[in-house]
């Protein structure tokens, strides 16, 4: 198999240096140039051609945004990655990004000091968001989406039927790659007096958690917020994780409060799906929806299976609708899965389950 092609556009030398070497070290990659501009880059890509672009958001003459517009204009379908820095506006620029179409992105060093130690983080990221980009067989191995052995049986009209029947009480929702662009299209479409309380983990780091949560809440009927220790749940709201915490649920009385704690990653994520998914199990067993969206790796696969050993139910976003169809998938392989369902058709699909047992006006399809 030929290596990917790998454009580097960043204004700071260091890093298109460290980028450069770290990547060209990489037997399944191949960086075919580096520019300090925006301009720069958009002359090369006619040359050198590349399958991917890593882009700096922030760079003089022309900004990653401008430039992402102008790629997106040249050349839609190329995937680019975002190099952000992790400052308020690096986050809203990034938050614009993928909007704008950009498949992922990483943030550069916090401290700035391009230390080798971080900017060896830096590398090993984006090699990693640079594999999930191209889900083949030989990536898959490296990237842990293991596609090729994902099974093409979805399941049964039965066994959808019979996990459909079970009242909701919560809806759990995990996503990573992609998952900003998926939320904004799920969360508006459930209506404001949405009967359960509604908990996401979106792999983010902190501060884009509190911009991803104000931005759902002025697209949203319901109401969003990064998710705060001893919140109580409610009906028709949703809360986010904070970036860099787990955020759990516990019971206390006739409460059902917010737990967010700073304990060890897993699946290298904190948060991680499997945290939340695992307590929300705990807590409210087969009243459980667990829904898990477009994103890499197997986050959410362990909390999924508890889901579903507790008698809850559990969707999960299709390949075509997904960005990097990876953590869906386990759950489908797992044969976990009640429905696989395009991000268009979620919505409608948590609807229902949600309202059943409650108001005959909201159940609109009966699967």
């Amino acid at each position: 198999m030929s290596r990917r092609r790998v454009l580097i556009v960043d204004d700071s030398v260091v890093i298109r240096r460290s980028l450069t070497d770290a990547l060209s070290r990489d037997s399944h990659l191949e960086v075919v140039g580096s520019a300090p501009t925006g301009r720069v880059a958009m002359m090369k890509m006619a040359i050198v051609r590349p399958d991917i672009v890593a882009l700096d958001v922030e760079m003089p003459e022309m900004s990653g945004l401008d430039t992402l517009t102008a790629i997106r204009q040249v050349y839609p379908e190329l995937p680019v990655i975002m190099l952000s820095v992790p400052t308020d506006r690096g986050a809203a620029a990034t938050l614009d990004a993928l909007t704008l179409g950009a498949r992922d992105y990483v943030t550069k060093p916090a401290d700035g000091t391009n230390s080798k130690d971080s900017l060896r983080v830096l590398s090993d990221e984006l090699i990693s968001k640079i594999q999930g980009c191209f889900p083949d067989a030989s990536q898959d191995v490296l990237s842990g989406n293991s596609r090729k052995a994902v099974p093409t049986r979805k399941p049964s009209l039965a066994d959808a039927g019979t996990s459909s029947t079970k009242r909701v009480d919560v809806l759990a929702i995990g996503a990573s790659t992609g998952g900003p662009n998926a939320l904004m299209e799920l969360l508006p479409a459930l209506p404001a007096d949405f009967p359960v309380p509604i908990l996401i983990v979106q792999h983010m780091p902190a501060m884009f958690t509190r911009l991803l949560a104000q931005r759902l809440a002025a697209k949203c009927k319901v109401t969003v917020a990064e998710g705060i220790s001893h919140q109580r749940l409610l009906p028709g709201a949703a809360w986010i994780a904070p970036g860099d915490f787990h955020m759990a649920i516990t019971r206390e009385g006739d409460d059902v409060r917010i737990l967010t704690h700073r304990d060890p990653p897993e699946n290298s994520c904190r948060p991680a799906a499997d945290v939340l998914f695992r307590s929300v199990a705990q807590v409210y067993g087969s009243r459980t929806l667990a829904v898990v969206m477009t994103g890499m790796g197997q986050d959410g696969l362990r909390g999924c299976e508890q889901v579903h050993e507790a008698g809850g139910q559990v969707l999960v976003q299709d390949e075509a609708s997904s960005i990097v169809w990876g953590m869906p998938s386990f759950i489908v392989k797992a044969g976990i899965a009640d429905r696989i369902l395009p991000i268009q058709e979620l919505g409608a699909e948590i609807l229902n389950r949600a309202w059943r047992y409650r108001s005959v006006k909201h159940a609109l399809v009966t699967g």
